[in-house]
């Protein structure tokens, strides 16, 4: 991901969340040299950003921060494509775990997680703003 990125970016973070996040925190992610890795997902024919995932690596875990699909593009093994990528790099970098935040009723990417491996280890109470939800702390060994 780059500034480039942003405006594509930005249009799938604002179609994907109740409460997205906004252009300043993308760009310190990008800038976050060495901890943060932002990663975009493009179609071939046109060059269009059609997805993006953002994670942390800290020594041997990798902590997900970010991940969506644009509309047009969801169900088409994209995220699921993604989460695979990083996943394969980060264990060949000697990652041995995985965690991740996700909204209770957000069904669609827990059944993507649980197709990973990804196991329930926690509950963050009132995690999520706009609406007030309770997020679910999913791990994954790598």
């Amino acid at each position: 991901m780059t500034t480039g990125d942003l405006p594509e970016v930005m249009a799938i973070e604002q179609a994907s969340f109740p409460n997205p996040w906004s252009e300043v925190t993308f760009r310190g992610e990008i800038q976050n040299d060495g901890i943060s890795f932002p990663l975009v997902a493009v179609e071939r024919a046109e060059k269009r950003v059609v997805g993006y995932i953002i994670y942390w690596k800290i020594q041997d875990e990798i902590q997900i921060n970010n991940i969506a699909v644009h509309p047009d593009f969801r169900g088409l093994g994209v995220g699921k494509a993604m989460m695979r990528n990083i996943l394969d790099a980060v264990r060949a970098q000697g990652a041995i775990f995985a965690t991740l935040e996700v909204r209770i009723s957000n069904k669609p990417a827990r059944v993507l997680y649980e197709k990973l491996g990804f196991e329930i280890i926690g509950l963050r109470k009132d995690y999520y703003a706009h609406p007030a939800e309770d997020a679910l702390v999913l791990g994954l060994n790598i």
